[in-house]
């Protein structure tokens, strides 16, 4: 079993490091032909209209979104508002793998950043310790998406049958229960 995680910028060598923490081997994907042969693909945090930008004149927009056709991809923060939907507050083409609609830089600029207790329902309703880097917030949530957590009465992380978003950044702390929950939600699909 081998998981992906996207590595143009951002966190990924900590998403790395917490899959390898759970006995799962990765490859960091660059180019399209790096998703071949993955279980599923996370997409981390950094700048979104970067990423858009990279992913594009790579070749993986689109390889992601046929990629997401049979596979499993969790994105949080900027990786997230490339997934979503549709953002309000600026014009972005994303992913629309999941059918949300988000705001950026919701919670203010990088000196507004945060740590606070999210309630997570993952397997059962827990706390987690949200990490959120001017950190986007889903503002809607639209059909067969689900909410997962909770920051006081904003939803900060979802999932679809295939996609799971959060708003906050799991990979900064040591806690693996939603990296976990991801890796199960990938065997669930096969």
């Amino acid at each position: 079993m081998k998981f992906g995680i996207l590595a143009l910028q951002g966190d990924f060598a900590l998403h790395q490091k917490a899959l390898q923490r759970v006995g799962i081997e990765t490859q960091l994907v660059r180019k399209p032909e790096h998703l071949t042969g993955l279980m599923g693909l996370i997409m981390p945090g950094g700048e979104s209209t970067t990423f858009v930008k990279l992913l594009k004149e790579i070749g993986l927009f689109d390889a992601i979104r046929e990629f997401a056709k049979n596979h499993v991809i969790f994105g949080t923060c900027a990786g997230l508002i490339t997934l979503a939907r549709k953002i309000v507050n600026y014009d972005l083409e994303t992913l629309n793998l999941i059918d949300i609609v988000v705001e950026r830089n919701a919670y203010g600029r990088q000196i507004d950043s945060f740590v606070d207790t999210v309630r997570v329902s993952i397997n059962h309703t827990d706390t987690f310790e949200g990490v959120f880097i001017r950190a986007p917030k889903i503002i809607e949530i639209g059909q067969g998406v689900t909410a997962l957590g909770y920051h006081q009465n904003d939803v900060v992380m979802a999932e679809n049958d295939r996609i799971l978003v959060a708003t906050f950044h799991p990979e900064l702390t040591d806690d693996l229960r939603i990296h976990e929950y991801f890796i199960q939600k990938a065997r669930e699909l096969k």
